[in-house]
């Protein structure tokens, strides 16, 4: 019988759903190789013929700490020692897997690194002919920088992210016109530091824009012109998808009354079909295909999520980010055709998982890119 492990945290809700995926599918549950012993260098035992997936370390204490250093769990900063730790932990991984016989790393340790740096991976993206947003050259050290050049660039509206954060930490959704500014960001700004916040407020005091721009820019900016996004209801809208073994399988729909999505800071899943009707089915199409060019630029990653913002005016596309840990979307089943129907987002990668490296996996359909993508579906909201 096929042999997983998974790099993850004991207990958290993203090791748990793909346990629960494998033993769904006849396989036994994965072992668990505690992130909390990998980055204090403890040895790695990888047994032979071993599949190792590595996942994300979620928001166990703990490990924040071992990859950010001592603090309060809720700073918003650290990006970069926590990214160069990580990248480190997940390369002493590739090692203890290469020392097993047989066994396979799930992943591509570069691809996993790119992935959680923006700046590396809009050039990556961009140099493929993915559409995605213009940005500004780096690097960009403080607010006075940022606003130098904004107004070389001719942009009043930014999006500007710190280089290595996730889940919208820190990220600020920027107006600027002239000394008037409006800042959107789930960052909150108190005595001690940028605290994340699960409430989206507003900044109008350019004191206090610059406060939170100079605390961000130690770890490194990502700043891209704002894209317009299209909007149902009154609330906008974008889209995370995510690409199992090349194919989109799964797609959730994001609304918001603000220009920040993410579901955890007050998100809504809205109606997948409203959005399809609204792209047409041309555009759907094309919408899928360029969510499968995004993640092909990550060879070495079976599968990604990929937050891809349609136009305002409804035809325009743009990628603005990939995740290498995007498939936490529960209750979400597959999209008709792709593969994954009665799948959540687990199951539809244990099922290339087996197809791609089980002998158990001959004759089991795997997601693949000839599929037909066209049939009705949405999302669990």
């Amino acid at each position: 019988m096929t042999a997983l492990a998974v790099v993850g945290t004991p207990g958290e809700r993203r090791v748990a759903m793909f346990a629960d995926a494998c033993v769904r599918q006849g396989l036994r549950e994965p072992a668990v190789l505690p992130w909390t012993s990998v980055l204090r260098g403890a040895e790695i035992r990888i047994e032979p013929e071993t599949l190792v997936r590595i996942d994300s370390p979620g928001e166990d204490a703990e490990t924040d700490e071992l990859l950010r250093g001592g603090g309060e769990p809720s700073r918003v900063g650290g990006g970069a020692r926590w990214h160069a730790a990580f990248v480190a932990g997940a390369a002493r991984v590739r090692e203890a897997v290469g020392r097993a016989p047989g066994a396979v790393l799930l992943a591509d340790v570069e691809d996993i690194s790119v992935m959680f740096d923006k700046r590396r991976c809009h050039a990556r993206l961009s140099a493929a002919g993915v559409p995605v947003p213009p940005a500004l050259p780096g690097p960009i050290r403080g607010y006075a920088e940022l606003r130098e050049r904004m107004g070389e660039a001719r942009w009043g509206r930014v999006f500007v992210k710190p280089a290595h954060g996730s889940s919208a930490s820190g990220v600020v959704a920027l107006h600027a016109s002239g000394d008037r500014v409006r800042a959107v960001t789930s960052a909150e700004l108190t005595s001690g530091g940028l605290r994340n916040s699960l409430r989206v407020r507003c900044y109008e005091d350019e004191s206090d824009l610059a406060a939170i721009v100079e605390a961000l820019a130690g770890d490194g900016l990502h700043v891209e012109r704002w894209f317009p996004k299209a909007s149902l209801g009154g609330r906008v809208i974008d889209l995370r998808v995510v690409v199992v073994d090349g194919t989109p399988t799964h797609a959730v729909v994001r609304t918001s009354r603000g220009p920040i999505t993410n579901l955890h800071l007050g998100g809504l899943r809205g109606d997948l079909g409203e959005v399809r009707a609204g792209l047409g089915a041309e555009g759907w199409a094309r919408a899928l295909e360029v969510c499968a060019r995004a993640a092909a630029c990550f060879p070495g990653s079976p599968a990604a999520g990929v937050d891809l913002m349609v136009g305002a005016d409804w035809h325009d596309l743009a990628v603005a980010e990939v995740n290498a840990f995007g498939d936490l979307l529960p209750r979400l089943e597959g999209l008709p055709g792709s593969g994954a129907e009665g799948l959540d987002t687990y199951g539809a990668q244990v099922r290339a998982i087996l197809a791609r490296h089980s002998p158990q996996g001959a004759g089991r359909t795997a997601p693949g890119r000839s599929r037909d993508l066209g049939g009705e579906g949405g999302a669990d909201a």
